[in-house]
């Protein structure tokens, strides 16, 4: 009997199926984590309503959050400050020679844009790391599995405390870095150009949507730190080294939703204003 020709069987796996995989995989691992982090932040919201304040817990995340990042706000805020007014001087003295719009319009842009989002910036570089660090540490030595064997809701024990106190410390820490911002702009602006601080301080350009989509934004910007931080720290797995990529997921992630919340919030406003 004559043996059966051998029938080479066609690969299962393609070159196309592997790129496909490898487009895939990021995509459907950026939607799971964006529904986690909505499903916390809609259980965070309701232990908000329904749940119990704790309110020694939030004082000391209160503390944590802006006590301890005042300095951090100020020097960066005051600096970065200096060199706008600085650059900017000369840019207008080059084109215009006019300094007298310098003032109002910066503070304009301190409102809109400037103060909350880099402050937004340093919080999620600062506090975010430290939130997951914190939770995640405790999910490694099982203190996370502890409260769950009491019948204690981890989101209301550690995420609502940090969430209440980043978004009420986040409004404050804006309005301070407007505040030093501004007067270190002025500074700038008298020593280098010779303009007089009352000539600086002009409100002329400011209006109502100003202060309001700078509040906004500060607003938005604290609730969506602690909600990703924590949820990188409940996450974690892996030990030391979990809790290592945890708090760069957090850092990563935080300022990622900065920049994103910054440009919606930006268009929703505008859209609003035009049709006012």
């Amino acid at each position: 009997m004559s043996a059966e020709p051998h029938i080479e069987q066609p690969q299962t796996t393609s070159a196309a199926h592997n790129l496909l995989a490898s487009v895939g995989e990021p995509i459907l691992m950026i939607a799971r984590t964006v529904r986690e982090i909505f499903e916390m932040f809609s259980l965070t919201l309701y232990y908000v309503v329904r749940g119990r304040k704790r309110w020694p817990a939030i004082f000391e995340q209160m503390y944590d959050v802006g006590n301890r990042s005042i300095l951090f706000i100020a020097v960066t805020l005051g600096f970065l400050g200096m060199i706008l007014i600085f650059q900017a001087g000369n840019q207008a003295l080059q084109i215009t020679g006019d300094l007298q719009v310098l003032g109002g319009l910066f503070l304009q842009l301190l409102l809109r844009e400037f103060a909350p989002t880099i402050a937004a910036m340093m919080i999620a570089t600062r506090v975010a790391t430290g939130m997951a660090a914190q939770i995640g540490s405790m999910v490694v030595t099982e203190q996370v599995d502890a409260l769950q064997m009491c019948a204690a809701q981890p989101v209301d024990y550690l995420v609502v405390p940090r969430f209440i106190a980043c978004t009420i410390m986040m409004v404050i820490l804006t309005i301070f870095a407007v505040l030093v911002a501004y007067v270190c702009g002025a500074f700038t602006a008298y020593m280098a150009f010779n303009l007089n601080p009352r000539t600086f301080i002009d409100l002329g350009f400011i209006t109502w949507f100003d202060p309001i989509i700078g509040l906004v934004k500060a607003f938005a910007y604290g609730m969506a730190i602690p909600i990703i931080a924590c949820h990188a720290g409940l996450n974690v797995f892996g030990g030391s080294e979990g809790v290592g990529r945890a708090t760069t997921q957090a850092v990563v992630n935080a300022s990622l939703a900065v920049v994103i919340l910054d440009f919606i919030i930006s268009g929703l406003g505008y859209v609003v204003l035009g049709l006012l």
